[in-house]
């Protein structure tokens, strides 16, 4: 039988294998040779993302000094030659020789991994750091580390390179020389600086915004602790300073994120407590639009995907707020009972904080909690925080507004439902409005399946005519869609180009959204480059974060970049994607040239825009992605809400409606 098996086997897999695989075949790497060889692991991608994410590693050690009560201020800063400094005045890292490693306990957190002093709870009852991989991954992945330490009266330095051994293989953080004196010191600290190994990196240029926003939301989850953040420029004069501190610390936060929004209380509700050793701070604050939004951290670390104290927290306050509704004899007659958790959450802004000593990240980026002990911790704290809260009569108003918010709610949730059940309707969907619209491709591989999302008939047909209906398939829009950041998901629901995306994608919608079950893997959103296509794409960019943000942050979500201009001088063409690409190109082509301005898709016949925009061989793509979630936030509520002094004062620091990856100040976009 075991013949027979192994028979069957080969003959699926094709012809037998001779390659030995003996012992010698086993590989160990030494050092930080994994980090380099799998630098996935440790920071995610070798894109913008992993690249930031270096910064973040050596911020959150000083981070911890901070949360743990060592440190008051972090200096960082991006230096002229593309290096990034972080500084800070906690105790230093400790300088005496490793009783094991027999070198310095800096150069052991420096070169090994799962090296730290945070897997006890002796030096650090909260960190965010608990592999004590962060700093010699960083490492691991720097051309050159600069180490500096100020500790018991003295200065030392150490540095570190990635350079070539005897056999011609790159070593990752090797010392060039151990751990030395280097003068006095008044002042205690760390200090690091890095250069980021471009052998590594798709590109090792960091994005000041990104980095000062990361900062500043730091700065928020640290009540009074102090981050400057430094750009320096070639002139000393036009280097600039940021800095931010926040005594209020997590409501500083709400108001931040609700700047832009109308509140329907004057100040958001701060609850803390601590319950089986874990600390929680919570901040919330309803406004009045229809969406919530939970910001989660555990020991400063972001957790974008969740986990057991969002849970908590949801638990938490529906049974506050549900018995507070019983306790006022509020809710009568029809009304009672009729309240769920989400209608409790309608336009809610909440800030998680949770700190604790043993925490169950879900891998090294940490994006979700798992530990089972934070949701009731979570629960009990915010459900006596309310309850205490509005246990003062002076706090009756704010209860009342958020129960009448509820109530409405929990109506149009009882109306989007019965939309959901029209929007269901093969007769009604399916077989009416799809039909005409939606040109479907003929591929049964997800993977390698694609939908444009088109604006108007005339585009549509263009780009059916130039698809490969193999694997692109084709939506046209009629007419621009609903701004969802002003409706509710009934209205939504009811607006027939939405129903005809919301179909043809096939995964729902809002808390029924399945990303698993989307029928494409590339959603591209395709539209002329003038401000009638970018008002389209900040429409649908923004229905896909209030209703289908995991179709954003699994990576599905694309702006696709047509030309502005042909350039052809015989046989020679040349596209141009933006004005400010226009001279060189036209320089290129020399006298005699031919320009053509494209003021729509349309314009395009089949091959053109094939070959310039929907060949993936050729075209050019912005991948839309959420670096932060409480930015990403804010802009959308400033770019589609209803201030509209904010919103002008926004377009004219901000918008460019020539570029389509000028979306990057909306979400940010990565070129594919």
């Amino acid at each position: 039988m075991a013949e027979n098996n192994a028979k069957l086997v080969g003959e699926k897999l094709g012809k037998p294998n001779t390659k030995s695989y003996d012992a010698k075949d086993i590989q160990i790497l030494e050092g930080l040779d994994a980090v380099r060889l799998r630098p996935g692991m440790y920071i995610g991608t070798t894109g913008p993302k992993g690249l930031h994410h270096l910064v973040w590693e050596i911020v959150d050690n000083s981070v911890d000094e901070a949360a743990n009560g060592f440190c008051s201020r972090i200096n960082v800063s991006l230096n002229k030659d593309g290096s990034v400094t972080v500084e800070d005045n906690g105790r230093g890292i400790p300088v005496a020789i490793h009783p094991v490693k027999k070198v310095s306990a800096a150069e052991v957190v420096f070169t090994e991994l799962h090296a730290g002093g945070k897997f006890n709870n002796e030096n650090y009852s909260y960190s965010g750091g608990l592999h004590g991989v962060g700093a010699s991954v960083v490492n691991a992945l720097s051309r050159w580390l600069k180490l500096e330490v100020f500790r018991d009266g003295k200065k030392y330095i150490q540095e570190f390179e990635s350079k070539e051994d005897a056999n011609g293989k790159v070593r990752g953080g090797v010392p060039l020389y151990s751990l030395k004196e280097d003068g006095a010191s008044i002042i205690t600290g760390t200090k690091v600086t890095f250069m980021p190994d471009d052998r590594i990196f798709e590109s090792i240029t960091f994005n000041p915004d990104t980095i000062k926003e990361h900062l500043k939301e730091v700065a928020f989850l640290n009540r009074g602790l102090e981050i400057n953040f430094i750009i320096q420029a070639e002139v000393e004069e036009e280097s600039k300073l940021y800095t931010f501190k926040f005594d209020g610390g997590i409501v500083d936060f709400v108001k931040n994120i609700n700047e832009t929004k109308n509140s329907i209380y004057a100040e958001p509700i701060y609850i803390s407590g601590e319950s089986d050793g874990i600390k929680v701070e919570v901040s919330m604050q309803h406004t009045d639009s229809y969406t919530e939004s939970i910001f989660s951290y555990v020991n400063n670390i972001q957790t974008p995907d969740g986990g057991t104290h969002e849970i908590g927290f949801k638990s938490g306050l529906t049974k506050a707020l549900s018995d507070l509704a019983e306790k006022s004899n509020s809710l009568k007659g029809k009304d009672a009972g009729i309240l769920a958790g989400e209608d409790f959450r309608e336009g809610l802004t909440t800030v998680i904080l949770v700190k604790m000593k043993t925490v169950e990240f879900e891998g090294q980026t940490k994006a979700k909690l798992g530990n089972p002990q934070a949701r009731p911790a979570v629960e009990s704290v915010v459900y006596s925080g309310l309850m205490e809260f509005f246990s003062d009569k002076k706090t009756n108003s704010i209860l009342s507004s958020m129960l009448d918010k509820a109530l409405s709610a929990a109506k149009v949730r009882e109306a989007s439902r019965k939309a959901k059940e029209i929007a269901r309707q093969k007769n009604s969907i399916e077989n009416s409005t799809l039909i005409g619209k939606l040109a479907s491709c003929t591929g049964k591989n997800y993977a390698n399946n694609e939908i444009f999302i088109v604006e108007g008939d005339s585009a549509g047909g263009s780009c059916k005519q130039a698809r490969d209906r193999h694997f692109q398939a084709i939506l046209p829009l009629r007419g621009k869609p609903l701004n969802v950041e002003k409706k509710r998901i009934d209205q939504v629901l009811m607006n027939e180009e939405f129903r005809t995306l919301i179909s043809a994608l096939g995964a729902g919608i809002g808390e029924d959204f399945d990303v698993n079950s989307i029928k494409y893997n590339k959603v591209i959103i395709l539209a002329d480059a003038d401000q009638d296509g970018f008002h389209i794409r900040s429409i649908l960019l923004t229905f896909f974060f209030r209703y289908m943000k995991p179709l954003i942050t699994n990576g599905h979500v694309f702006i696709g970049l047509p030309p502005l201009y042909r350039v052809a001088k015989r046989d020679k063409v040349e596209y141009v994607y933006s004005d400010a690409e226009l001279p060189e190109a036209t320089k290129r082509a020399g006298k005699g040239y031919k320009l053509q301005r494209y003021k729509g898709l349309g314009e395009m016949d089949k091959d053109q825009l094939w070959e310039t925009t929907m060949d993936p061989a050729q075209r050019t793509l912005v991948q839309v992605t959420i670096d932060d979630a409480a930015e990403a936030e804010k802009i959308i509520s400033t770019w589609m809400g209803d201030n509209v002094e904010v919103r002008k004062n926004y377009i004219a620091e901000h918008a460019n409606f020539s570029r389509a990856d000028s979306l990057s100040e909306f979400i940010n976009g990565k070129k594919k």
